[in-house]
């Protein structure tokens, strides 16, 4: 827990330690175990998976090209929209999904960073990480991959050809909510990287020793509650496909969702705990649904042993691209038949 360590009597540190803000001893197991599970050179904690996306666009110099999806986490998004540009960054979002959009938007030379996420929250599209990452290394970018909703359980996006994968570690990796959390991890270690690590150390957005425990304690349930969210997941888009009062099932394991060969092709073992439901009496019947489950609690986040349900257009207000009558579903790990019956007595109040 110390914050400082000491000097030698030579006036060195022959401990490698200076001050805690950067050089925390309770990063390293956390951060090795992620890199391991990453299949990457090196990782980096941030307090928040706030903290360790911008730290990789904090990275680049102003004026440089960066493409972004359109569906994507929405703060991040807002994010971009607003400070990045003002900074000087040139963004420009477009539809990851179609590599040939992104081929089309792509600037060789002028782009320096192709950021993607998959599944994309919150209607868990699918992009191609081996074909975006081709076309990004041809002009001469870097490619980064929140790869939040995935986990290294079920995809590792830098064995892909991705040279940056980030967490928000707050999700899954900890899998608990009980703390606030981002790693970032590298494939290689460059320029790019260098300057990541100067805005941890100097921004002094780092993670507290209890929360880094907090993490690795998480962490070593991590491949049961994945695939167990996975399994469950599968069950309920399964169940509500074609429902009655069911719209749309938003889930990249259903073979009729877009995105389904491709994520086929990159994830192994299930296709994630994270689902969208479209009700087919719209915006108020989806906040009605919401309203009245007993076993879903209504909160965001996602990731944890509790199944949570939001009415996601709610939260990100205006602008968004939500559509009004989706409820945003985070599977936990309780009984899935009590799961699908709760949602089933919600639709039917």
């Amino acid at each position: 827990m110390s914050s400082t360590y000491l000097r030698d009597a030579d006036n060195g540190y022959s401990s490698g330690r200076v001050y805690m803000r950067d050089q925390n001893p309770a990063f390293d197991q956390p951060e090795a175990l992620i890199t391991e599970l990453e299949h990457g050179h090196e990782t980096l904690l941030f307090a928040s998976g706030m903290g360790a996306a911008t730290a990789v666009f904090q990275g680049l110099r102003p004026g440089d090209h960066v493409l972004a999806p359109k569906v994507m986490y929405w703060s991040l998004r807002n994010w971009l929209m607003g400070f990045a540009t003002s900074w000087g960054l040139d963004v420009e979002l477009i539809d990851m999904t179609d590599p040939s959009a992104v081929q089309a938007a792509i600037r060789t030379g002028s782009t320096k960073l192709v950021w993607i996420e998959t599944p994309a929250n919150p209607l868990w599209t699918i992009t191609d990480i081996a074909a975006t990452a081709e076309i990004a290394h041809t002009a001469g970018a870097l490619l980064a991959v929140d790869s939040t909703a995935a986990t290294p359980v079920l995809t590792q996006p830098l064995d892909l050809g991705a040279d940056l994968v980030m967490h928000s570690a707050t999700k899954y990796l900890n899998g608990h909510s009980d703390l606030t959390a981002g790693s970032v991890t590298t494939r290689a270690d460059n320029e790019h990287w260098q300057r990541v690590r100067a805005v941890r150390a100097q921004g002094g957005g780092t993670l507290g020793s209890m929360e880094s425990w907090l993490l690795l304690r998480g962490m070593r349930t991590l491949y049961l509650r994945v695939r167990a969210a996975s399994a469950s997941a599968q069950r309920v888009a399964e169940h509500f496909h074609g429902h009655e009062l069911i719209a749309e099932v938003l889930y990249p394991g259903l073979p009729s969702s877009a995105g389904h060969e491709a994520a086929k092709r990159q994830m192994s073992g299930g296709f994630g705990g994270m689902l969208s439901l479209r009700v087919a009496g719209g915006e108020q019947a989806a906040i009605a649904v919401a309203a009245n489950t007993k076993l879903w609690k209504r909160a965001t986040s996602l990731g944890g042993v509790e199944s949570l349900i939001e009415h996601r257009a709610s939260i990100e207000g205006v602008g968004s691209p939500v559509p009004p009558d989706l409820l945003r579903l985070s599977v936990g790990i309780e009984n899935v038949d009590d799961l699908i019956a709760d949602l089933e007595q919600a639709l039917r109040a």
